[in-house]
């Protein structure tokens, strides 16, 4: 087991690029609550000697799932068998991959609200139970074979919890919703990404990166191995708020974090649609992006920055998206608020 640790966290080769992502619970920064409830499961689960209970981690893109699987697996010491929902399309592939775990291990399936519902069937006995029923032959002659499986842990990661059957969602016993970070926690993970690259940058320019993130460590990453390409390209040997600024502008990203998708989407419900409501194909027509992508990617932080509203009747621009983009409110909000209230009060 030490030695599949060991091989695991083996340090990059030359010229290949260093992994950002933290191996351990004390390397992983924010997410204070998750962290301290998941070091007493794991604790209390290796106290016992036995497999952590099922674990389904659910949010936005970017925010750490998948690293929280891998570090679950490593403060286990076990192996992590990482899959996808969409992977496993029959059965017969699920069983597969049960079959071939060893006590205690850990199977890691992201985009669970993907998995067919066959698949989700011959997962229930295995989650519960920890064996696996299969059916030999057809018709009459037909007869069902018990598989007896090594107690493991599943560990489910989803961008749509809402998505998962609620007969998979019950057989999770540690449930973790994962939030945007804060930009306190966003600067801590920039330079700690900079330590590891190796890159020198200043206090300021962390800040100015941490501030434009929206809220999600993927993308604080990616917007600094980007800077540290211009400021090589520049021949700077230290990077500055002014380089961090100056890279931001040219990748369109605003103060605010938004980029250009997030400005043509707030700028299509308020120019096109006289700012909603607009229902979301007819957003995503207009705006030429996929509504699956508008409604994962791009929705949840302007809803979370208060720049846009989803109401029954479809997508709507708030005052503060209109500030945002330098155009004037056209409606008197006293007027508008007095006659919502009317609606309700009329017979």
């Amino acid at each position: 087991m030490e030695e599949r640790i060991v091989s695991a966290a083996r340090l990059p080769k030359e010229g290949e690029e260093v992994s950002l992502r933290p191996r351990l619970l004390k390397d992983f920064v924010g997410q204070r609550q998750i962290k301290e409830n998941l070091a007493v499961f794991i604790e209390a689960a290796k106290k016992r000697g036995e497999a952590l209970d099922h674990v389904l981690l659910y949010g936005p893109p970017g925010l750490g799932k998948t690293t929280l699987a891998h570090i679950i697996a490593q403060e286990l010491g076990v192996r992590l068998y990482p899959t996808s929902g969409p992977a496993l399309e029959r059965a017969g592939d699920m069983a597969a991959v049960l079959t071939n775990l060893e006590e205690h291990e850990v199977l890691f399936v992201d985009e669970i609200h993907r998995l067919p519902r066959v698949v989700e069937e011959i997962l229930y006995p295995g989650l519960e139970d920890f064996c696996l029923d299969i059916i030999i032959g057809k018709g009459p002659g037909a007869r069902s074979l018990r598989i007896d499986l090594p107690k493991f842990t599943l560990i489910g990661a989803t961008t749509r919890a809402g998505l998962v059957s609620q007969p998979l969602r019950d057989r999770f016993g540690i449930i973790l919703r994962l939030d945007y970070y804060p930009k306190d926690d966003l600067y801590l993970i920039v330079k700690r990404a900079a330590s590891l690259l190796e890159i020198d940058l200043e206090e300021e320019g962390a800040w100015e990166i941490a501030g434009r993130a929206r809220g999600t460590p993927r993308i604080a990453t990616r917007l600094l191995r980007r800077i540290r390409d211009f400021a090589e390209v520049a021949g700077a040997s230290c990077i500055t708020r002014d380089i961090v600024k100056t890279a931001l502008d040219r990748l369109e990203v605003d103060e605010a974090g938004l980029d250009k998708v997030d400005r043509i989407l707030l700028a299509t419900v308020i120019d096109k649609f006289q700012g909603g409501p607009v229902g979301l194909d007819t957003l995503a027509a207009a705006a030429r992006e996929e509504s699956g992508t508008i409604e994962e990617v791009y929705e949840p932080y302007l809803i979370q920055m208060g720049y846009l509203q989803r109401t029954p009747r479809g997508r709507v621009a708030t005052p503060s998206a209109y500030a945002h983009l330098g155009r004037t409110y056209p409606h008197n909000t006293k007027t508008t608020t007095t006659q919502q209230a009317a609606l309700f009060t009329e017979e």
